[in-house]
């Protein structure tokens, strides 16, 4: 009778087990909790209108137009995306590619608002208002960052916020290898 009581722990505790081995796997490999399907393949037909009259939006022309671009999904409200916002004011200072917003179900006003508060690195930004370009990019968060190498194809998708660490050993590589394609 005592096994009844043991029983419930030890499923949990095997369950736990697993769950903790397939976290650190996926963290250890480097591997995105799911992986694009538009990394190698042309990027999404949408053209994303300009957030407003004070910027461009973008669509699959400006992302062929023969330069490296980083597209990165960002909100207002997202907190991890006021966390990464000074690592891509630093990008921004880079001139070897662009780097275009795309807005994910956001007001203008209070984008305006996040841009004056953290700085405005986009050369471009588009507004995805309905969240229609985001199913057809495959979003399921932000942020997200894409590489658009100068013919218009996804080279890499980095999931979650720029940090030291992604930027280092993710997206400036990610960046290298897209302008070598």
């Amino acid at each position: 009778m005592k096994w009844l009581y043991v029983l419930p722990a030890v499923l949990f505790l095997a369950l736990a087990g697993v769950l903790f081995y397939a976290m650190n796997r996926t963290a250890a490999t480097g591997e995105a909790p799911l992986p694009s399907m538009l990394v190698g393949k042309s990027v999404p037909g949408d053209e994303l209108p300009p957030l407003d009259t004070a910027s461009q939006g973008f669509g699959p022309k400006e992302l062929a137009a023969g330069q490296v671009t980083v597209v990165n999904v960002f909100a207002s409200w997202c907190v991890p995306c006021h966390s990464e916002a000074p690592m891509l004011m630093r990008l921004a200072a880079r001139h070897d590619f662009r780097l275009f917003g795309l807005v994910q179900k956001d007001k203008p006003a209070n984008i305006r608002s996040f841009l004056a508060e953290n700085g405005n690195p986009f050369s471009r930004i588009g507004l995805d208002a309905d969240g229609r370009a985001s199913i057809d990019w495959g979003i399921y968060g932000v942020p997200e960052t894409f590489i658009v190498d100068g013919h218009g194809i996804v080279r890499a998708r980095i999931v979650g916020e720029i940090t030291e660490d992604v930027l280092a050993h993710q997206l400036l590589p990610a960046i290298e290898a897209a302008k070598a394609s």
